[in-house]
């Protein structure tokens, strides 16, 4: 399983001079706390940061800047991690845990913005998997114990 089929295809995103204010606005319409910053190259939206809700709080809200004026290109974090939507689950998870992220955007072959993954996806495909794990094992008991009859 890659990355690609687990992600989320639907990304809420924008462009680095918009307005903090305006991202907040985008992220209450499209009930999402992330917003993924992209530039346009030709007509291909490729990822350039990631700016949150906490973001927007600890870096314009707690220090009474004005949301008007400060764009989210001030606030979003320098080092932005993507994933290819080629990579497996194990390796997104490695890095995620290496670089201490909660979100991963995930790219195409060309760098576009296909998609993001959050810890709380992978977190639902593990649970899934390890269900499946414990439905074999009580399968396994079951099957020995007629067995053994």
């Amino acid at each position: 399983m890659t990355i690609g089929e687990i992600c989320n295809r639907e990304v809420a995103y924008t462009a680095r001079d918009t307005t903090v204010q305006a991202a907040a606005k985008l992220m209450r319409n499209y009930h999402v706390g992330t917003l993924v910053v992209v530039d346009d190259f030709s007509g291909r939206r490729v990822p350039a940061g990631i700016v949150t809700d906490r973001d927007i709080v600890v870096e314009v809200n707690a220090v009474d800047l004005d949301p008007k004026v400060i764009t989210v290109g001030d606030i979003m974090g320098q080092e932005l991690v993507t994933i290819a939507e080629s990579a497996g689950l194990l390796e997104t998870m490695e890095v995620m845990r290496f670089k201490g992220v909660r979100r991963l955007p995930v790219v195409g072959r060309e760098g576009e913005l296909v998609g993001i993954v959050s810890i709380d996806d992978l977190l639902e495909i593990l649970a899934e998997e390890l269900s499946d794990l414990t439905r074999i094992v009580a399968r396994e008991q079951a099957h020995e114990a007629q067995a053994r009859r």
